[in-house]
């Protein structure tokens, strides 16, 4: 029997594109972005990661360094940190295909990495 399709809440951080310019991931998925849809802009890194919780969403970021450490502290869905070096057309593809392949335990409490060496 196929595996179940599971729309995953995701919570773009500041730093990320705009949801609409990840257009297959906000098509697949119920996508928000920190500043264009919850209007919440220059937040400290744990606010944002409890704003994340809060809202049972899945945090993706280019902030690894200090989000790497949050994850798994709280009853979170997760955490992404993507490369800054990933091109947004392959942010769009890699994470949607990360997304699709995922239940919701297997990301949650965890960091999870994004990169362009990353097998998806």
């Amino acid at each position: 029997m196929p595996k179940r399709f599971y729309k995953h809440k995701v919570v773009l951080d500041e730093n990320m594109p705009h949801r609409t310019d990840l257009p297959i991931l906000n098509s697949k998925f119920d996508v928000k972005h920190l500043v264009d849809d919850l209007n919440r802009s220059g937040l400290p890194d744990p606010e944002v990661y409890q704003l994340a919780v809060t809202q049972k969403r899945i945090l993706v970021t280019f902030n690894v360094k200090h989000f790497r450490s949050l994850a798994g502290t709280k009853e979170d869905a997760g955490i992404i940190g993507v490369s800054a070096n990933l091109p947004t057309s392959q942010i769009d593809t890699k994470l949607t295909a990360l997304l699709t392949k995922s239940t919701p335990r297997t990301l949650e409490r965890k960091f999870t990495p994004l990169t362009g060496e990353t097998e998806i």
